[in-house]
């Protein structure tokens, strides 16, 4: 079952500005730290465009990560410090890979790594010694590439094996202080994302070159967000799917600033886990 359009049109809903890539003839890439003199940082721009951001609330029993690419789901956790990098691993890590296999029919779960952002006004995010920012532009985590060379990365002499099967990458993002108000998270529905859209953007490391997608704008994108989120609630959302036969694969997302926000708000604090599900 999935939302249909008039089940969609129904939803409450909040209008945005979100910041699109601009296509070029360049690849896109941007550096993760100071770049070679001479060397630009980035070479892509972006431009906002006002969408329509639904509620998902009232539609969360039809949500799935096979049809939209994501829900959002009750998730109570015994973590005491989510700044505490040794309790993360050892407590939420299972905690978030118990989560994705009651979810999704999966054979395994791995839980391979975790980012926490904490927003500081007018800090751009990857500044050397401050914390991780919200990122305020649509794009998605993998791409048909970078999804699969994730498996040969983690997996060693496995990968192959299981690079023969189906596999997901898949998002579970949480609010360390609620309710979330600033910068809340946004996600595209899979369904209305062209191949087309999708722009791939190398992401280059001080040891590594990886690979995302930046995304372009398109009228036809359906936007969907959950208004004042609690700390026992997550986000949990497809980055990749290896599947080719019309489930969701990609799920955009963005940080943005939510127009029904109160003045006041919590600065943003949230903590996302990125893990691999295979399903044989």
């Amino acid at each position: 079952m999935s939302l249909s359009a008039s089940e969609i049109e129904r939803l409450p809903v909040i209008e945005a500005s979100l910041n699109y890539i601009v296509p070029t003839a360049e690849k896109p890439y941007t550096y993760t730290f100071d770049p070679p003199p001479n060397v630009p940082r980035s070479n892509t721009s972006y431009a906002a465009h006002r969408v329509q951001i639904r509620d998902m609330r009232p539609a969360v029993a039809t949500l799935s990560l096979e049809e939209e690419g994501f829900t959002l789901r009750d998730a109570p956790s015994s973590m005491r410090d989510f700044y505490a990098e040794d309790e993360v691993r050892a407590t939420y890590y299972p905690e978030i890979e118990q989560l994705i296999g009651k979810l999704v029919n999966v054979a395994r779960v791995v839980v391979f790594d975790h980012t926490i952002r904490r927003r500081i006004e007018g800090m751009e995010d990857r500044t050397a010694g401050a914390p991780r920012q919200p990122v305020p532009r649509v794009h998605n985590d993998y791409t048909l590439r970078s999804g699969p060379q994730r498996v040969r990365d983690l997996c060693g002499a496995e990968a192959e094996r299981l690079l023969r099967g189906r596999f997901s990458l898949i998002n579970v993002w949480r609010p360390i202080r609620a309710p979330l108000e600033d910068s809340p998270l946004a996600l595209c529905d899979a369904r209305s994302v062209g191949s087309g859209d999708l722009i791939a953007t190398d992401l280059i490391y001080q040891d590594r070159s990886g690979e995302i997608y930046n995304v372009s704008y398109s009228p036809g994108h359906r936007w969907f967000y959950a208004p004042r989120m609690r700390c026992d609630e997550v986000l949990v959302f497809r980055c990749y799917d290896s599947a080719q036969d019309g489930r969701a694969r990609f799920v955009p997302h963005t940080a943005f600033e939510d127009p029904a926000a109160p003045a006041v708000v919590i600065p943003r604090e949230s903590i996302e886990l990125r893990a691999l599900a295979f399903y044989e």
